[in-house]
């Protein structure tokens, strides 16, 4: 009975024995796969840190002085070359974002991007800042805003160009008027010592005048100026700038001069204008008997238009000098001495060198040009009575001129979509 019992006993133990075995098989097992993953993530991550060192070597992280004295290397560096390149740095952020590498060990960004790669250039010391590092350089020369044309651009002639800025207070009824600079001037003798007169006219009475600028050709003036005008007569007014210069005895020589009508511009508050005008010679010639009149002719032979801007006049004999006579001018066309069309100017106040400065066009075919001719009339008119003729001019072909009407016809032909200016005398009985 006792063999039995314990026999049976010792069966009862085998199936607990071979569970113990089993677990700890299964446990070893996952003791030993703990620890592999372990060591691969380990090794994972130290291959990871070596390839992020290798990026960024050979310069570590450092304080900002490090820095700096890497920028004013870099530019030392750089002084030497034609033109400075500036480092184009990736920030950290941005690591990783659709890169590639390339066999240089610098980063440029994918093809896919719409962005332009850099261009190759001298490689700066300034490699890293707080783990962003640099992927190429940027020629700040391309970025330059474009230089003032006005201060370089001077045509074939150019005896000089003046700046200046208006601005018209309504409540004080008061014209600021700035002249800033002059460049370029051509004076009788080497040195030059200019200033500047500014008239409002048509008062050539009075002026105000600059302060003279001593031995220079490019004078900063920096001057304001201030004329007392009422809003009403404002826009029949013209500003006069003479450029005088002062040779070693005082003796002053004209320059040149600038005629600015203010009747098409826009004077407000908040409305500062800067201006730029070249300088135009004056003539010198006393006015014909009834005044001379000067004109720009111009003609586009692909639009077939014809071009006339009546500039001003000078020397006019009008019949009575009151702040109620007007004098404006009429521009005609005629064909074979048949009307074709007319326009006419604005008028002017009581002024016997008025300025006008209007465009006007004409349609006309280039074979009409043989038989065609342009009438310029300036007239006066007075308050409740009719028109009174003070002059007139023709220009046009062989068939109709001479002289300067016709040479000026012809030249106008000669240099097509060209501007031809001229001063004409006027006649009274045409």
């Amino acid at each position: 009975m006792y063999s039995g019992h314990s026999s049976t006993a010792a069966l009862r133990c085998l199936p607990e024995q071979a569970l113990a075995v089993a677990g700890g098989v299964i446990g070893a097992i996952l003791v030993v796969v703990l620890i592999g993953t372990t060591a691969y993530l380990l090794w994972k991550k130290f291959c990871c840190l070596l390839y992020y060192e290798k990026l960024t070597s050979p310069v570590q992280t450092r304080n900002a002085n490090a820095i700096l004295q890497d920028r004013s290397t870099s530019e030392i560096q750089l002084k030497g070359t034609r033109s400075r390149s500036i480092p184009f740095i990736i920030p950290p952020t941005l690591h990783g974002r659709d890169w590639i590498n390339l066999t240089r060990e610098e980063h440029v960004q994918d093809d896919g991007d719409p962005c332009l790669m850099p261009q190759p250039g001298p490689r700066s010391s300034f490699h890293s800042l707080a783990g962003a590092y640099v992927v190429g350089t940027i020629n700040p020369e391309l970025y330059k805003f474009p230089e003032d044309e006005s201060e370089t651009d001077f045509p074939e002639g150019n005896i000089g160009r003046l700046w200046f800025s208006i601005e018209y207070e309504q409540e004080s009824e008061r014209l600021l008027v700035s002249l800033i600079k002059a460049r370029k001037l051509q004076p009788p003798a080497d040195s030059c010592s200019p200033f500047v007169k500014i008239y409002l006219l048509p008062d050539e009475r009075s002026y105000l005048q600059s302060r003279t600028k001593r031995k220079t050709l490019n004078p900063q003036f920096d001057e304001n100026f201030v004329f007392q005008v009422s809003s009403k007569m404002l826009l029949q007014r013209t500003l006069k700038f003479l450029v005088y210069h002062v040779d070693k005895q005082k003796k002053h020589h004209l320059l040149g001069q600038v005629i600015f009508p203010l009747k098409n511009e826009t004077l407000t508050d908040d409305n500062k204008l800067v201006i730029w005008r070249d300088l135009e010679k004056e003539n010198l010639e006393p006015p014909s008997e009834h005044g001379d009149i000067q004109f720009s002719l111009s003609y586009n032979d692909y639009l077939g238009r014809l071009t006339v801007v009546v500039l001003r006049a000078r020397g006019l004999q009008l019949q009575e000098e009151s702040h109620g006579v007007s004098v404006f001018v009429r521009v005609s066309l005629m064909n074979h001495s048949k009307f074709i069309k007319s326009k006419k100017t604005a008028a002017v106040l009581g002024s016997p060198n008025p300025v006008y400065n209007e465009t006007f066009s004409f349609k006309a075919h280039q074979t009409e040009l043989d038989t065609a001719s342009l009438s310029l009339s300036v007239l006066q008119s007075t308050k409740g009575e009719k028109t009174h003729l003070l002059g007139r001019v023709v220009v046009g072909p062989f068939m109709y001129t001479r002289g300067k009407e016709l040479e000026h016809w012809n030249e106008m032909i000669s240099k097509p979509k060209e501007l031809v200016k001229r001063w004409h005398a006027l006649c009274h009985n045409m």
